[in-house]
């Protein structure tokens, strides 16, 4: 039997699940930090996402803070902070108050796309000035403001200054990769959902790093689906709600998490189908032995250093199994 000794953390949008509401939805992503927590994962990141009415993750840092008042020592941070939507200085303002509440324990993963169409871009109102341009100059400003305070300009974030908070960039092209090996920093590739250009990502992201005061060598985590269950066959009945889900990104359509079905058969169309499964062709799905092979294939293949999972799954309890199979798997 092969052994995986790698760490493991938890990516999650906060869906509203179907039946359910926002206080709902915000309620089960505190448990599930909790239920992890206990499981000794090392991180659990909320995304963000706006103008989308089945997932509450638009106030990132609010939820963040939320995670953190409920939880005692895993690490909590943002998976990501959209930088296009938000200004540096508050940004490294907000992360340092809360890593003044709550020490050592925060985590600021930043992203270049808004993480909503344009025209909600716009009304967040920094996307007027081609912000998705200045991502990588963003981004030196918020390791300035965490740095020390001498080596900084006029303008410093206080709370802030000195607070120096892990930062990891996250991506799912190629440019975000070029980008972590130049700073130096942690990066996390979005294969979740867009694993296109995963392995040309990683390879760019190792031959191009260059040692900093952050990271003396490369820092790779990969972000997948995991649906793990006690049999296949309940694994993948459990995986249609993942399916259902990507339907939906698929189509535009805004319906809630939505429970497992027997077929997706009549649910979606062949091009519909393709298009979900090409969107979620890197995941691990299955019992506890086909999963614990897959990750195995899957570092045989890329050998990152941490895995992120976000796990699909309806029934809450459900999903807690999933991860717990999956920390059993990687602590053998």
């Amino acid at each position: 039997m092969s052994t995986i000794h790698i760490p493991v953390s938890v990516l999650n949008l906060a869906p509203i699940r179907s039946g359910e509401g926002t206080k709902e939805a915000i309620d089960s992503l505190v448990d599930l930090a909790q239920a992890v927590e206990k499981m000794g994962y090392t991180r659990y990141w909320v995304a963000e996402h706006h103008n989308t009415p089945t997932l509450v993750s638009s106030a990132t840092a609010i939820l963040i803070k939320h995670v953190l008042e409920h939880t005692d020592k895993i690490q909590v941070g943002s998976g990501g902070i959209m930088l296009p939507n938000h200004s540096p200085l508050v940004v490294a303002e907000q992360f340092g108050t809360m890593e003044a509440i709550y020490p050592n324990r925060l985590n600021l993963g930043l992203g270049r796309a808004p993480g909503t169409d344009m025209l909600t871009a716009g009304a967040l109102r920094r996307s007027n000035h081609n912000s998705v341009y200045t991502f990588p100059a963003d981004v030196e400003e918020i390791l300035t403001y965490f740095g020390p305070e001498d080596e900084q300009g006029a303008v410093k974030a206080y709370p802030g200054a000195d607070a120096n908070i892990p930062v990891f960039i996250l991506g799912s092209s190629t440019e975000s990769a070029v980008l972590a090996a130049k700073l130096g920093l942690p990066y996390v590739f979005a294969a979740h959902f867009a694993p296109r250009y995963m392995e040309e990502a990683i390879s760019i992201y190792r031959n191009r790093f260059q040692p900093s005061k952050y990271l003396d060598k490369p820092y790779m985590m990969v972000c997948l689906n995991v649906i793990a269950a006690e049999t296949d066959e309940e694994a993948l009945y459990e995986s249609t709600t993942l399916q259902q889900f990507f339907l939906n990104v698929v189509r535009g359509s805004k319906n809630p998490l939505s429970p497992p079905v027997d077929t997706m058969d009549g649910l979606w169309t062949p091009g519909e189908k393709q298009m979900a499964q090409a969107m979620t062709s890197v995941s691990l799905i299955g019992s506890k032995d086909s999963v614990r092979t897959q990750l195995s294939d899957f570092q045989e293949a890329h050998n990152v250093d941490e895995i992120m999972a976000i796990s699909y799954i309806f029934d809450p309890d459900k999903q807690k199994r999933s991860y717990e199979i999956l920390k059993e798997i990687t602590s053998e």
